[in-house]
């Protein structure tokens, strides 16, 4: 007589107590699983009847031999907490089997069973097709974390973030270079039944929208290089803590804006250091000029041409006070009868020194000259309030004496250049 309790294979008599088949449609079937895998058949049981599987959950699904004695129970929880907590997690994975499993136990029986165990080896090929390539290597993949890895936060203040609509914590703005680029991805959605066509389009958009990324990169990575954003606010710092250069000539100025466009191109060191090299050239082709002229003039070491120039700067110091000597002489001597044409004309004692030499020089009387004079001077004043005027010059002034009055008048500050 059976043991109470206990079930038996109705076809090989063996206890079916931890896991069995039993019959819907015959009663008292009950098979091992091994009877039922053979299709047996045992008075009116078919193979082809119905059946309910009865687990007690106490049977393991790796034969007695395996480590840790799980049943299969334990193994359906498993199965269920990695699902659920995902691979990894092994303090929530061992709560999840129960209190008599350490997540140590956890893991290496998940490792030893499922992924380097039979099941393991049958389920993962060595050699995955169609497997997902990982672009987000540091190798400058599409999506290599080089492309959009934030710069470190501009040291601005709160106020000066709200003008530019600057987040520091995401280094963005509000208004990005070209602030529509995410709608070319924002509606793709990769499909099963997609044909190669609608595949390779989806493709476009996305390296279209990986380039716009690179070009708003760039854009960030020039405008900080060469700290344009302090310098748009007003204060650079920048320049404030470098140590003193040396001083920039016009011509270089000129060239620097020049060469502005070539600034997406070089780094600003090395746009500095190409400046730097620029006037190194210059000054060492104006030290070979001048090694060359102390050649031509018989020296041939350095301790020479300090003499040398001590002795050219005394000579050119007295050539200038002979000429200077010599024009004061000549204006001295020539002062009273500069002006003996005009000195007994009326108005003559209200020029001055330059408009008595203009009048001597004109041959116009100094009343003439007065009264163009203030033609001119009206007229400009009326026109720079927005008055309308026409100029109501004498009949005695023609063009060439009017040209030099402007140019007189101009250049001493009477009028302005946009109105001679």
């Amino acid at each position: 007589m059976a043991e109470l309790g206990k079930k038996y294979c109705v076809y090989c008599l063996a206890e079916v107590s931890p896991l069995r088949f039993r019959c819907t449609e015959c009663q008292d079937i009950e098979l091992c699983p091994e009877c039922f895998s053979a299709g047996a058949e045992i008075g009116h049981h078919r193979r082809y009847h119905g059946y309910q599987l009865v687990d007690g959950g106490r049977f393991t699904l790796w034969g007695p031999e395996a480590e840790g004695g799980w049943t299969s129970r334990e193994e359906q929880l498993l199965l269920d907490a990695i699902e659920q907590f995902g691979f990894g997690n092994w303090e929530d994975m061992a709560a999840h089997v129960g209190a008599s499993r350490t997540p140590q136990e956890v893991m290496e029986h998940y490792v030893s069973m499922y992924i380097h165990g039979n099941l393991g080896k049958a389920c993962i090929p060595d050699t995955i097709p169609n497997r997902v390539t990982d672009h987000t290597c540091p190798s400058g993949g599409p999506l290599s974390p080089s492309l959009t890895t934030p710069l470190p936060p501009l040291d601005i203040s709160v106020a000066e973030q709200q003008q530019l609509g600057y987040m520091p914590l995401r280094d963005d703005y509000e208004i990005e270079y070209d602030q529509d680029a995410e709608t070319l991805i924002s509606g793709l959605s990769v499909n099963y039944d997609d044909e190669d066509v609608e595949i390779e389009l989806k493709r476009a958009h996305v390296d279209m929208y990986v380039r716009k990324l690179r070009e708003r990169q760039r854009r960030k990575n020039i405008a900080r290089d060469y700290n344009l954003v302090p310098a748009f606010l007003g204060k650079d710092k920048k320049d404030k803590e470098r140590p003193a250069k040396r001083k920039i000539t016009k011509e270089e100025k000129e060239l620097r804006l020049k060469l502005r466009p070539l600034y997406q191109f070089m780094s600003c060191k090395e746009f500095d250091d190409l400046f730097e090299n620029m006037h190194k050239e210059k000054m060492l082709r104006a030290k070979i000029r001048e090694l060359q002229r102390y050649r031509r003039n018989g020296i041939t070491k350095m301790e020479e041409s300090a003499e040398y120039e001590a002795a050219r700067h005394k000579r050119e110091k007295r050539k200038e006070n002979k000429s200077a000597a010599g024009a004061r002489r000549g204006r001295e001597d020539g002062r009273d009868g500069e002006f003996a044409a005009i000195e007994n004309l009326p108005g003559f004692e209200l020029l001055s020194d330059r408009e008595k030499v203009l009048c001597s020089s004109l041959n116009l009387s100094p009343a003439r000259y007065v009264t163009v004079k203030t033609i001119i001077i009206k007229d400009h004043l009326q026109k720079r309030q927005g008055i309308p005027s026409k100029s109501r010059l004498p009949s005695y002034l023609d063009k060439v004496l009017k040209k030099r009055i402007l140019n007189f008048l101009t250049e001493s500050g009477w009028i302005s250049r946009d109105a001679s």
